[in-house]
């Protein structure tokens, strides 16, 4: 498949990577230009690219911003093929993206940019560190492989990312639409906790709406206070306890 990737930090990079490998053709655009990427595609078949050229023709577009920036996605989205699906990895912090009136409400966090931009679109990836991304996936055949949630109203679109996740080395637990997409916002039990499918679908199944902008505040607390686990068995550990 044709895929653009809008967004070229740690996730969006390493996605980029893996779904290269697994034989799509992947272009990959950040904010400074397709010249600042040249040394990152270097040596791949990977295509450094505009914002607005990374999704024209593209079957599937990967946004891989940070959640304050992805209004500026309705311009970039211009001339992205109406049949295009677009997917949102994104995650809501207010210290660093300012407070949101309607997602801090209770509106999950893909549903308000969806509605923004006058788009579909599927949430995935945004569970997981990217060390997890980098380190930890497993082919479908091996045992304890790491799944993670995604959410969406289409579910044709749905399958095709599943497949899509199971080529970055995870499973994929179906989370329900859009609307349900907060069981794995930072804060809930499924966020960032490196969970097997089945031990997923029961942290899906207990997260309290209430309780996770709470539990990522207080988390997100432990780093302004001083320094904060660093490593990824740590800060799995860290997201375990705290987001109960």
């Amino acid at each position: 498949m044709k895929i653009g990737i809008i967004g070229a930090g740690n996730i969006g990079l390493e996605l980029a990577r893996k779904l290269s490998k697994a034989g799509h053709a992947i272009k990959l655009a950040n904010s400074r230009g397709p010249e600042s990427l040249a040394d990152v595609v270097k040596d791949t078949d990977i295509k450094a690219a505009t914002g607005e050229d990374a999704g024209k023709d593209a079957d599937v577009v990967i946004l891989s911003l940070p959640f304050n920036r992805n209004l500026a996605a309705a311009e970039l989205l211009k001339h992205t093929p109406a049949t295009a699906i677009i997917i949102d990895t994104s995650n809501y912090y207010p210290a660093r993206d300012g407070h949101i009136d309607e997602v801090d409400a209770g509106e999950p966090e893909t549903l308000w940019v969806s509605k923004r931009i006058r788009r579909p679109l599927l949430k995935a990836w945004n569970a997981l560190l990217s060390s997890t991304l980098r380190e930890a996936g497993l082919q479908p055949s091996e045992s304890g492989r790491i799944a993670i949630p995604i959410a969406g109203d289409d579910v044709v679109a749905k399958d095709v990312l599943a497949s899509l996740v199971s080529e970055t080395g995870f499973d994929s637990v179906d989370a329900g639409t859009l609307g349900e997409s907060w069981r794995f916002q930072p804060g809930a039990p499924a966020y960032c906790t490196e969970l097997t499918r089945n031990e997923l679908e029961i942290a899906l199944a207990s997260a309290v709406k209430g309780r996770v902008p709470a539990n990522r505040d207080a988390i997100m607390k432990v780093f302004t206070d001083g320094p904060g686990p660093s490593s990824r068995r740590d800060l799995v550990q860290l997201n375990r306890t705290m987001s109960l």
